[in-house]
């Protein structure tokens, strides 16, 4: 009965969030600083990339939502890299500490990307010189928990961006909400993220951009009797269209059938995230994800791959030191993520 009641609760938020459209944001592709959204640790990437309620005890997982934060995740850190294309290389770090004097878990994190040495050119084409292009962003958060099974988070984080000449930086916040029902082994997350502002322009002629704006809600459910959980995550619920139609490229594909199809079915889809993951003894775990809006934008026409949108990884979840790999699928290309995950006060075992 339980698990029905969160279930109601779930799709009543996300039909509330679908019909309604907040004022003054935009689409994803539309906004700045969208690396804020790139999954920071394995195990997030290996869910599909979007994942706010999976019972773990992954601090790299509190990056994205700081509800998930636990007093068991005391003077544990996560380090991640991600092999990119086009010699694109992220790094990323996450640590954390529990305060006793304030009852209250709070971490550090750090996600940062370089696009490489690039070649520097003016309007005809003269070679000017080159620049190195990067992006990151540094932040703090702070949970606290409220009776037994209640979590409180939040983030603040300075985001900045540098290519050349043209640099940027601006402020954020994210909020979010757990529930865990350690007897059903249930956890259902409540998350606003990237509320804040553009500080500095680009460009100093220009208007102030939209930062990727985001309301998530998400579900894990872990079976009492198997080594199995599933989660489904719905992101972008304040805006009801959240895909992508380029009509130009359609029309000189000779693409028609996108004037015909419906897309009521595939646009709420589009909000959804499915993952899975088994547990091998207490020492393997195994992850799949689904991704509806990116294999939707992946599968352009005439370039459809079967494979667009799964992600895949794998956990070595040892005492003191857990390892993880994530991969997925991008048309042809795949990237590579590595974990690695440290406890000072013997918290990683589960």
């Amino acid at each position: 009965m339980a698990i029905l009641q969160y279930m109601r609760f779930l799709l009543l938020l996300f039909f509330f969030f679908y019909t309604s459209t907040t004022i003054g944001q935009t689409l994803g592709g539309n906004a700045i600083f969208n690396f804020v959204n790139q999954p920071n640790s394995a195990q997030l990437a290996a869910l599909g990339g979007i994942n706010i309620s999976t019972i773990s005890n992954d601090v790299g997982l509190t990056f994205h939502n700081p509800s998930l934060l636990r007093k068991k995740m005391h003077q544990q850190i996560s380090t991640s890299f991600n092999s990119f294309f086009a010699g694109t290389s992220n790094y990323s770090l996450s640590a954390a500490n529990h305060f006793n004097k304030i009852d209250a878990t709070a971490a550090i994190g750090v996600n940062y990307f370089n696009y490489g040495k690039n070649m520097q050119t003016d309007a005809i084409g003269n070679t000017l010189g080159s620049f190195i292009a990067n992006d990151y962003v540094v932040q703090t958060s702070l949970a606290k928990q409220y009776k037994n099974s209640w979590f409180l988070g939040a983030t603040l984080k300075y985001i900045n961006s540098n290519y050349a000449t043209y640099k940027s930086n601006g402020i954020a916040v994210d909020v979010g909400l757990s529930y865990l029902d350690t007897t059903s082994f249930l956890q259902f997350s409540f998350l606003v993220k990237n509320i804040g502002s553009q500080l500095k322009k680009y460009n100093t002629l220009s208007n102030k951009e939209e930062l990727p704006f985001d309301v998530q809600i998400g579900i894990t459910k872990k079976l009492a009797k198997a080594p199995i959980q599933f989660s489904l995550t719905a992101h972008q619920l304040q805006n009801a269209n959240i895909l992508y139609n380029d009509t130009l490229y359609n029309a000189s594909e000779g693409n028609e059938d996108y004037k015909k199809k419906s897309f009521t079915i595939e646009k709420i889809f589009a909000h959804l995230v499915l993952a899975t993951q088994i547990f091998i003894g207490n020492k393997v775990e195994l992850t799949t994800g689904y991704n509806f809006l990116r294999r939707h934008d992946l599968n352009a026409f005439n370039t459809a791959n079967n494979l667009n949108g799964f992600t895949f990884g794998f956990g070595m979840l040892l005492h003191k030191f857990h390892f993880r790999y994530a991969t997925g699928f991008y048309q042809q290309n795949m990237y590579n993520q590595i974990s690695i995950n440290l406890s000072w006060a013997d918290t990683l075992a589960k």
